[in-house]
């Protein structure tokens, strides 16, 4: 009895410590909600799946493929406002684009070089159930700016630039 005394109590503590998920202002009714009230803001558009996307600047270079690399600028936010990540001026970040949340591919291949948006992923584009380790809770919308700023082709497949070397 004595031991499930002690479960029960670090249980209760665990739960304490994540504060943040039982906040109300992250909470799947306040998601719900700012999906709603959002899609309903001049120059939104959802795509099928749920996306959401503003576009602030129209850029006009390279439009992205899922096996590009791209370099961009950003700063992801929480619902609540709450920055969880972000790039640091001067320096943007590089990455394949198929290597990230599915809601950042399909925006990503929408975008052109130049082009900066306002994305609104939700949860089942984003983390989901999993959330991101401290920084994003689960089941959460991510609010996005991005700034394409390059696109990079993929660098050719080593394997299949070589001569089978067969015998012939």
């Amino acid at each position: 009895m004595f031991r499930l005394g002690v479960l029960i109590a670090a249980a209760a503590v665990l739960v304490s410590f994540s504060a943040e998920a039982a906040n109300p202002a992250l909470s799947a009714k306040a998601n719900a909600a700012f999906l709603a009230a959002n899609a309903k803001k001049p120059g939104v558009m959802t795509t099928g799946d749920g996306l959401q996307y503003r576009i602030i600047h129209n850029g006009f270079g390279k439009q992205a493929t899922a096996f590009d690399t791209v370099q961009v600028y950003y700063t992801g936010k929480l619902i609540n406002g709450k920055v969880f990540d972000s790039t640091e001026p001067d320096l943007p970040a590089t990455f394949k684009v198929n290597g990230v949340i599915p809601g950042w591919t399909e925006a990503l291949e929408r975008m052109r070089e130049g082009d900066e948006w306002e994305l609104a992923i939700p949860a089942n584009l984003a983390y989901g159930a999993r959330g991101a380790g401290n920084a994003v809770p689960p089941n959460q919308t991510l609010i996005f700016d991005v700034q394409l700023v390059k696109v990079l082709p993929p660098k050719p497949d080593h394997d299949q630039d070589q001569d089978s070397g067969g015998n012939d």
